[in-house]
C-alpha cells in the first residue's frame, strides 16, 4: 500500500467529507471503486493512477464514508450509502462518459452506480466482484449462534486474511437486502469485463459468473486467473488489469 496522495480534496455530502484524488485527461474518465475496509491508496488504485498518468487518461479515486481519509466510521456505513457516496463524487468531479472499475465490494457499488446513471456508462470492469456479499457470503456462512449474536449486538467480528478481524453490522446486512443485484436481470448494455482468481478464498469465482449471467448485455467477458487470490495484485495480474482497461478505451 502506498502513502496517501498529497493532492487529496474533499466533496461534502449530507454532512460527510468524502476524500478524492482526480487527475484530468482524455475521456472516458476511469473511476476506481474500492472494496470493504479498503481505501484509495491500495495497490490496484495506485497502479491505475500511474497507468492513467502515463497515458494522459482522466482518473478518479476516492474513499467511501468510514474508509481512508473520508469522515465517518466503517460500522455506520451501508451499501446504499456507499453507492450514494460514489454518485456524489462522480457528479462533483467528472463530466462525460465513465469507465467504472470495481474491486470486490466495489464491483457491487459499481453495478448500483451504473444502474443509477446508465447514460454515462462507457464500460465496466469488475475485479474479484462481490455483489450481494452481505447475503450470499456473509449471512449464508453464519451459523445460528452467530446470526443471533449479530441481531442482538448489532455487530459481529470475523477473522480476516489481511490482519485484524473485520466488523460487519446487522445494519449492513439489512441494507444489503434492499440492494441485491443477482436476483433478477440487470439492464447493463455496455461492455463488461470481469477478472477473478481461481484461488480466491474470500469470494468464489462463481460469484463473477453469476454476475455475468445476470447482465442483459451480450458484450460480457469473464477471465479466470489461474492461481489468483482475492486481491489480484501480483505484477502479472496488474498487467492483465491494465490490458483489460486499455482494450475498452
Amino acid at each position: 500500500m502506498s502513502s496517501p496522495p498529497s493532492s487529496i480534496r474533499f466533496v461534502d455530502r449530507s454532512g460527510a467529507r468524502l476524500a478524492y484524488v482526480a487527475q484530468p485527461g482524455a475521456g472516458p474518465t476511469m473511476v476506481f471503486l474500492g472494496g470493504y475496509a479498503s481505501d484509495m491508496t491500495g495497490t490496484k488504485a495506485s497502479y491505475l493512477d500511474e497507468w492513467c498518468r502515463a497515458r494522459g487518461q482522466a482518473f478518479l479515486r476516492f474513499d467511501y464514508q468510514g474508509h481512508g481519509q473520508s469522515s465517518g466510521h466503517l460500522g455506520d456505513g451501508t451499501i446504499g450509502e456507499w453507492r450514494d457516496d460514489a454518485l456524489a463524487v462522480i457528479q462533483a468531479c467528472t463530466t462525460g462518459p465513465l469507465l467504472l472499475i470495481g474491486s470486490s465490494m466495489g464491483a457491487w457499488v459499481m453495478v448500483l452506480t451504473a444502474l443509477a446513471i446508465p447514460e454515462r456508462i462507457h464500460a465496466l470492469v469488475g475485479i474479484a466482484a462481490a455483489p450481494d456479499f452481505t447475503e450470499d457470503l456473509l449471512w449464508a456462512r453464519l451459523d445460528d449462534r452467530q446470526r443471533a449474536l449479530i441481531r442482538q449486538d448489532g455487530v459481529i467480528r470475523l477473522p480476516s486474511s489481511y490482519g485484524e478481524p473485520l466488523a460487519f453490522t446487522w445494519r449492513l446486512v439489512e441494507d444489503g437486502r434492499r440492494h441485491l443485484v443477482l436476483r433478477s436481470p440487470l439492464a447493463l448494455a455496455g461492455p463488461v469485463r470481469l477478472l477473478h482468481g481461481t484461488r480466491d478464498l474470500d469470494v468464489p469465482w462463481e460469484t463473477s459468473w453469476r454476475l455475468a449471467e445476470a447482465i442483459r448485455g451480450h458484450d460480457v467477458t469473464l477471465t479466470l486467473v489461474k492461481g489468483g487470490e482475492h486481491r489480484l495484485s501480483e505484477p502479472h495480474e496488474l498487467s492483465l488489469l491494465g490490458a483489460t482497461v486499455a482494450s475498452l478505451l
